[in-house]
């Protein structure tokens, strides 16, 4: 495979990885990368993005205005990058709305960055899963612009969002994301909300499932095992925004009028 091939199959790439595809075909010089991308540059085929991790430019096309997919660029901000929250919900078609936030999952910390009017942020995988090591779990494989990438799956996604719910936008988006998914695989959501050891998370992912038990056919199973690792006392459905709200006694949580309401419905 010639360079020009690795660009048309990398629209966007990370050093390292053509640095493998140097090494492959016996260049190792570190040198020669340097100036193949100084080179590229030059001639605007390639885009800097941020250090390390660049976009190569459509013939054609100028650096200055060719189109860049955000969902490769979070995808290629770490070398595990996994797309997350409200960006794995775009991703798989779900959100209400678009934003132009996107986080990925990584398992080192790297500094946020934008590009043009896109904002990118790594979290980190939650301290449970990493001290289990599990951070595979409910993680997919999928392929954007003939790039692979790896994603959340809607099980996990639900969860996430309900855990970190600062990072999926107002109550009423998380809301009406999650009502657009038709089916999940309930087995695993509560697996998931159990492997976090969080009782507030494991409380308010069987609210939003004991709110939607008829849509989501959610058996009783399902419920008495997120109930029996419901915190003691009554905690906010968002302890970072505490806000008043009317306790639901079944889940001790404290739930906002708009949530128990769904209000939102009424002006659609």
């Amino acid at each position: 495979m010639k360079l020009s091939d690795f660009f048309v199959r990398h629209p966007v790439f990370s050093v390292p990885e053509l640095e493998e595809f140097l090494h492959e075909r016996g260049s190792s010089n570190r040198w020669t990368r340097k100036a193949l991308l100084s080179h590229h540059r030059r001639r605007g085929h390639l885009l800097l993005v941020r250090r390390g991790l660049y976009a190569v430019v459509p013939p054609g096309a100028t650096p200055e205005t060719c189109p860049v997919d955000p969902y490769l660029l979070a995808a290629k901000a770490a070398h595990d990058a996994v797309l997350a929250y409200h960006t794995a919900l775009e991703f798989h078609g779900k959100a209400h709305s678009v934003y132009q936030r996107f986080h990925y999952l990584a398992g080192h910390m790297s500094l946020p960055f934008a590009f043009r009017s896109f904002q990118f942020r790594c979290v980190l995988h939650p301290k449970a899963i990493r001290d289990k090591r599990r951070e595979s779990f409910e993680v997919r494989e999928a392929e954007r612009a003939g790039v692979d990438l790896r994603v959340t799956s809607l099980e996990r996604t639900l969860v996430d969002m309900l855990d970190r719910p600062e990072l999926a936008g107002s109550w009423e988006e998380i809301w009406r994301s999650l009502e657009s998914v038709e089916f999940f695989d309930l087995d695993r959501v509560v697996e998931y909300s159990l492997l976090l050891g969080n009782a507030t998370t494991a409380a308010k992912v069987g609210f939003f499932l004991d709110q939607h038990r008829q849509e989501l056919m959610v058996e009783d199973r399902y419920l008495d095992r997120l109930r029996a690792h419901r915190p003691r006392a009554p905690h906010y459905l968002d302890r970072s925004r505490r806000r008043s709200g009317r306790l639901v006694a079944g889940w001790r949580l404290v739930v906002p009028e708009e949530v128990l309401e769904r209000s939102w419905a009424e002006v659609t």
